[in-house]
Parts: C-alpha cells; sequence; structure tokens
C-alpha cells in the first residue's frame, strides 16, 4: 500500500492561510483577521471537507493545530460535530516537531519531526489518506520538500494583504499539476494541485 499525503487549506485569494478559523488561532505577528473564513460560509467547501473525512485514516499536524485541536475536538463527539470528533479522537495523529520532550495528551498522538521524509514515508506504508489540516508552516515545508501528494486550496474571494502565505516570498521554485477545480457557492474555488516534474522554465513570449 502506498498511501497519500493531502494537504487540505482555506486561503484568501492573495494566499493567506493564517487563521480562518478564530480571533485567537494564530495571532502572531499581530496578525489582525483570525476568524476571516467565518463571515463567508459555501455549502460546497462544506460538502468537500465532508468528502474528505470518509476517507481520512490518519492526520498529520503542526504543533499549533494539534493543539488547537486537542483543546477542542475531545469534547465534541455527539452533537453536530460529533463525527468529526469521533474520527480525529479514533485515527492516529501525527505531530510534526523537534521537541523530543513534547507531551501529548490525546490518544493516539505521535511526535515526528527528526527525520520527516523517512517518517513520511512509512506514515505512506500505514496509511491510505493522511491529511494536512491548517498547519501552515509544516506544509511550507511539505511543499518545500515535495512531501505531498495533493494539495487542496479552498480559495475564498476576499484579500487581506497580510498574514502567513501558502507560497511567502522566497518559497522554493516547484512546478504543480491542475487536477481539478471547482467552483462554488459564495465564489469560492476549489482547486487541487500534484507535484509536477521538472525545473522551472523561462522564455520570450513569441520565441
Amino acid at each position: 500500500m502506498t498511501g497519500r499525503i493531502i494537504i487540505d487549506l482555506f486561503t484568501t485569494l492573495d494566499g493567506v492561510a493564517q487563521a480562518p478559523g478564530g480571533p485567537e488561532e494564530d495571532p502572531s505577528d499581530g496578525f489582525p483577521f483570525g476568524g476571516w473564513q467565518a463571515p463567508l460560509p459555501s455549502d460546497a467547501v462544506g460538502a468537500s471537507v465532508a468528502h474528505g473525512l470518509e476517507t481520512l485514516d490518519a492526520l498529520l499536524l503542526g504543533r499549533r493545530t494539534y493543539d488547537i485541536f486537542a483543546g477542542y475536538w475531545p469534547q465534541h463527539t455527539t452533537g453536530e460535530e460529533g463525527f468529526i470528533g469521533r474520527l480525529f479522537d479514533r485515527v492516529p495523529k501525527y505531530v510534526a516537531s523537534r521537541d523530543r520532550d513534547l507531551a501529548l495528551d490525546w490518544q493516539g498522538s505521535t511526535r515526528v519531526g527528526d527525520d520527516l521524509a523517512a517518517e513520511i514515508a512509512a506514515m505512506r506504508e500505514r496509511h491510505e489518506d493522511v491529511h494536512v489540516i491548517g498547519s501552515i508552516d509544516l506544509v511550507q515545508t511539505l511543499l518545500d520538500q515535495q512531501l505531498f501528494d495533493e494539495l487542496q486550496l479552498w480559495v475564498y474571494p476576499i484579500v487581506l494583504g497580510r498574514g502567513k502565505k501558502v507560497f511567502p516570498d522566497g518559497a522554493t521554485p516547484h512546478n504543480l499539476r491542475l487536477v481539478r477545480a471547482e467552483t462554488g457557492d459564495g465564489g469560492t474555488l476549489l482547486l487541487r494541485y500534484a507535484p509536477a516534474p521538472g525545473e522551472i522554465r523561462t522564455g520570450t513570449i513569441g520565441d
């Protein structure tokens, strides 16, 4: 079995993926727009997320996102969000951190990060669909090292002008291949990309 590493991100039109869910999610660097996604509901995005959850059998998270999830989902295993809470509670959770003394109290949690490439290769052998949710700093590492199979971007029609971006200045140049593009309600777009081989090529239009 060779599983997939799937990155799931909510992003603005100018590529900001920082703190879509709430004001206190990630206020680092004075980010003033935490919770920017909340006023922009989309049934299409919700349906797409639900579809992804049907095959998810492991999570790979950055430390900050893990702490947010661990503080929320174990207390939400019933009611409207119960399915997600029970799923996240049940599946293995891999937390990328170089802190070897990191305490992980949520059941099924394991630290990774000493050799991320080797650890992800091992995940592929154990799981079918490993999802990376949020975790923008970890995502930038995965993109930089091409340690992913699909990048799913839910793009919202909003420009913030500041915040952590999916592809910040200085990101390693890479080609991507568009797998699928879908339009949704509320002006949202779902763009799915896979890594593409080869170096970036340049030229002159018309030659």
